[in-house]
This record gives structure tokens, C-alpha cells and sequence, in this order.
């Protein structure tokens, strides 16, 4: 039966998933069997396990960091917002429907029981397990129908550490206000604070530090400095509400820039991208924001129809249409924005819009149609260009072409098994494909930027650049081991009643 330990945060966006992946990484590292949980995460950025069942992306990433497959239960219940007050629900992998705030406070009581099942078996199959909170444990109108934080901690029967972000400003009275809202039951779950993201000398906390410890009782058990060189995938759009775009006097010779769609999904899609040094990833929101990129991508989106309005009423769909007049641009979309690329989306069962249809940008000789059943799937293909891609396609919509195109890919096998279809659609600049995931591979991502390199004149690179996830979390746990007190962790997680 595996121990654990859970992660609660002061708020959203304070840093508890890259936590949890740095510890995870730790353990794994120190030679134990790990696993990430979350009993019910709110993301639009997913990922297909092996069985083809739809998880949050941060829990992906967690199993990667303890070098084990992610499954279904590590991630039971998934939320993606399709409207600001309702969402889709995914249980154990697959779509139940949707819901909005107050029908889902109902749902919930169904639905823990699937949470403690799922948590049972990963706890007899893990020596570790790593639980992550959601939000903050102190929402005092959420307590009542709790499944995440301290009530699954209580039936997890795990210490709990709690996190906070100095760089939001506030942070020992977000802390303090914390645990004031917690129940004297509660507080005493509580065995260690995380101060995160500090940008500074550390000796500056240390009154502070102080403080907190005689005012809480709970020990500080570290200080986690601000880093920026370390590349993991952010969990949610939360993270463009404070993102700058690079300078625009920027050097570098190839600018990409990724439409922020209100609904995006997946756009860890192009975490690749921006690690490649003559490379700049940008992300407009306006057509202002868009002045003469050398590759301008719709990404993946939870609400097509809507996101297509928005690039309608925004002027970006102006801007993409001059840029398939002049030619100069590639445009290329992904998932949902390659169903915008198409003539027609039709989505007659109202699955993400109460619109029924729409006319679509008319750049690829292609329409859609929303099915109410969800294609999840581990998906390996041929691109164009000749290289293997391996990526994940997640998607209701069914695409069928008007005449024929030439192929983004050949999909050749799909959850472990071989097929034989063609994926996407390429015309003149314009270039679409379902395939989430397909810069992560090295050589695509080389031949793809190497195309828009000889359109502009630049000599290609012979040698391909490697994105390595695993030397990331690597350098992520020792980050975390110079600055946390790792042998304390260890004894809470032993024994923490006694601590």
C-alpha cells in the first residue's frame, strides 16, 4: 500500500503541478515506484493515454516525470470549460456530458465515489503517491462538496504541504489568511510551507520566514526561486494572464505567432518551437498584434464555433485571409483550427456551441461535422515531408473533403494498433492536421522550420534540435533539492502523525 503526500496551493497559478513534477522526479530518482493524482482538475490542456482516454496535461507530465505511463486514475475527473459557466466532464478518460457550476455541486456526490476507487488503485500499485490539490483549500463555498483538496487528503490519509507565490505579491498574509480558513483538524494536516517563485537575495525572508513559523507552528521547508531556464509544460491558459510576448526587436530570424483563441486548448503544442534558438513564438490577440509572421497558427480550441467568431470580430481572420493572398505566410492549423481552415463546421447536436453552423475561412476544400462520440487517440503518422511524427488527437469533429488534397500525414497506427488513413490537408501556404503533439518530434520540427527558413532565403540546419522533457524534470528536481528540505519531506511522509 503506497504512502502519501498532497500539495495544496494559496490560489490557482502558484506553481503546485510543477511542484508535484519536481517531487515526483525526486522520488523517482531516489529509486521509488511514483505517481501523480488529481482527483478532479479544470484545463483545456489534455492528453490521450494509451488506452485512449483523455487526462489533464499536467498529469501527463507528472507521470513522464516519474517515468511511468499516465493512466486514467491518476486524473479521474477532468473539467474543459466550453462557456464561462459550464464545461465538459470527462470521467476516468471519457465524456459524460456537460454541466454547468451548480449541476455539477450535485454530480460531485456521484462522482467521488469514482475518485476513491481510482486513488485506491493507485495506492496498490505505487510505493509514492504525489496528490495535488486544486485551487485553493480555503474556499469556504466550496468546502462543503470538497473532492480535491482537504477532504481527499483526509481519505487519502496524507500530510499535506502548502504552497505559496511570493511573486503575486502578499504572500505571508495569503498563507496566514490560508490556514486561518482551515478547520483546527485541518491545519493540523498541514506539515510544511513552499514559498515560491521568490526573485532575490533569500536573506531577505529570513524575518519573515520568522514569522510565519511562530505565527503557524508549521515549519518553512523551503524557498523556490523564480526560473524561467527550465522548460516544463504549464498546466492552463492561467499562464498568459501575466505572459509577455518577446521584444519585437527580437534577432531571431523565423517569428511564429500563435493565435490566443479564448477557448485554446494544447498549446504545450509549442513548447518545441520555442525552444529553438532562431526561433520566436508569439501569441496575438489581436489583429494589431499581428504584423508580418513568417508561420501564423490557429491551434487546438474547446470551442470552435465561438473561437471562429472571435477571429472574425477580432480582424484576425482579415489579416490570415491577406496573408493567403500574398502568399509569403504559411498558415497552419491544429485540431480545431484546422476545422476553421474548412468551408462548413456543422455542430448539430450542440456539443461545443449552441450555434449550429457556421461558414468556415474557406481555405481548405473541407468540412466538419461535431459527432457526439470523442475520437481519443495515441496517434503515429508520416508527415508530408517524410518524417515520423507520434502525437494525440482529441477532437468530435469528423472531417470529410470536398475533393482531393494533399495530406498533412499518413497515420499508420493509432492506440497500438496499425491503420492506414490520411490526416489533414495542405493547399498552396495553408496546412491542417489533427495530430496535437507533432513539433515534439525532432526531425519534423527541423524539415518544418528548415521549409519556412528556404522561403525566406536562410541557409537550413543540417542538425536537428533535440526537445528533451526528461533532462527538464531533471533539472527541475535539482532545483528542488537545493532549496526544500527533502529529508523532512521524506520523514512526513513516513510518519507525519508524529512530526
Amino acid at each position: 500500500m503506497g504512502k502519501t503526500i498532497q500539495v495544496c496551493g494559496t490560489g490557482s497559478g502558484v506553481g503546485k503541478s510543477v511542484i508535484v513534477a519536481g517531487l515526483c522526479r525526486i522520488f523517482f530518482k531516489d529509486g521509488h515506484k511514483v505517481s501523480p493524482f488529481k482527483a478532479q482538475n479544470m484545463a483545456l490542456n489534455s492528453f490521450v493515454t494509451k488506452e485512449g482516454g483523455e487526462i489533464g496535461r499536467s498529469q501527463a507530465n507528472q507521470a513522464f516525470a516519474c517515468d511511468v505511463e499516465p493512466d486514467v486514475d491518476m486524473n479521474p475527473i477532468l473539467l474543459k470549460p466550453n462557456s464561462d459557466t459550464g464545461s465538459q466532464v470527462i470521467l476516468l478518460g471519457k465524456p459524460i456530458g456537460n454541466t454547468d457550476a451548480v449541476e455539477y455541486i450535485n454530480l460531485k456526490k456521484r462522482l467521488k465515489k469514482e475518485v476513491r476507487k481510482a486513488f485506491d488503485r493507485l495506492k496498490e500499485n505505487y510505493e509514492i503517491i504525489v496528490i495535488e490539490g486544486a485551487g485553493s483549500p480555503a474556499e469556504i463555498n466550496l468546502k462543503s462538496h470538497d473532492i480535491v483538496n482537504m477532504k481527499m487528503a483526509e481519505y487519502a490519509g496524507a500530510p499535506v504541504i502548502l504552497v505559496g507565490d511570493i511573486d503575486k505579491g502578499g504572500v505571508f498574509a495569503w498563507l496566514i489568511g490560508t490556514l486561518q480558513l482551515l478547520t483546527k483538524k485541518e491545519r493540523q494536516r498541514v506539515k510544511g510551507i513552499i514559498i515560491n517563485k521568490f526573485r532575490g537575495d533569500k536573506k531577505l525572508l529570513d524575518s519573515g520566514i520568522d514569522f510565519l513559523e511562530k505565527k503557524t507552528g508549521i515549519k518553512v521547508l523551503g524557498v523556490v526561486p523564480y526560473f524561467k531556464d527550465v522548460k516544463i509544460p504549464e498546466e492552463d491558459s492561467v499562464y498568459f494572464e501575466n505572459h509577455k510576448n518577446p521584444d519585437e526587436t527580437s534577432d531571431k530570424k523565423i517569428q511564429i505567432d500563435v493565435v490566443l483563441l479564448p477557448r485554446i486548448s494544447n498549446f504545450t503544442d509549442f513548447d518545441a518551437l520555442s525552444s529553438e534558438k532562431d526561433v520566436q513564438v508569439r501569441y496575438v490577440k489581436t489583429a494589431e498584434d499581428v504584423v508580418h509572421p513568417d508561420v501564423i497558427i490557429i491551434p487546438g480550441t474547446k470551442s470552435t464555433i465561438s473561437d471562429l467568431k472571435f477571429l472574425r470580430e477580432s480582424g484576425i481572420a482579415d489579416k490570415i485571409m491577406s496573408f493567403y493572398g500574398a502568399g509569403d505566410t504559411v498558415i497552419l492549423g491544429i485540431c480545431g483550427g484546422f476545422q476553421m481552415l474548412g468551408e462548413k463546421i456543422y455542430d448539430k447536436h450542440f456539443i461545443e456551441s449552441p450555434e449550429g453552423e457556421i461558414n468556415g475561412l474557406g481555405l481548405l476544400p473541407l468540412e466538419t461535422t461535431m459527432e457526439k462520440e470523442k475520437n481519443l487517440s495515441r496517434t503515429k503518422a508520416r508527415s508530408f515531408m517524410g518524417s515520423n511524427i507520434t502525437g494525440y488527437e482529441i477532437h468530435h469533429g469528423r472531417t470529410i473533403y470536398h475533393k482531393k488534397s494533399r495530406s498533412f500525414s499518413s497515420v499508420f497506427e493509432k492506440n497500438g494498433k496499425k491503420v492506414d488513413y490520411a490526416d489533414g490537408a495542405i493547399s498552396k501556404n495553408v496546412y491542417g492536421t489533427y495530430v496535437h503533439g507533432v513539433f515534439d518530434a525532432d526531425e519534423f520540427r527541423k524539415e518544418f522550420l528548415n521549409l519556412i527558413r528556404r522561403k525566406k532565403g536562410i541557409s537550413p540546419l543540417k542538425q536537428k534540435n533535440t526537445f528533451d522533457l526528461d533532462k527538464e524534470y531533471d533539472r527541475l528536481a535539482e532545483i528542488l533539492r537545493e532549496n526544500l528540505d527533502v529529508d523532512y519531506i521524506y520523514r512526513v511522509i513516513n510518519s507525519w502523525q508524529t512530526l
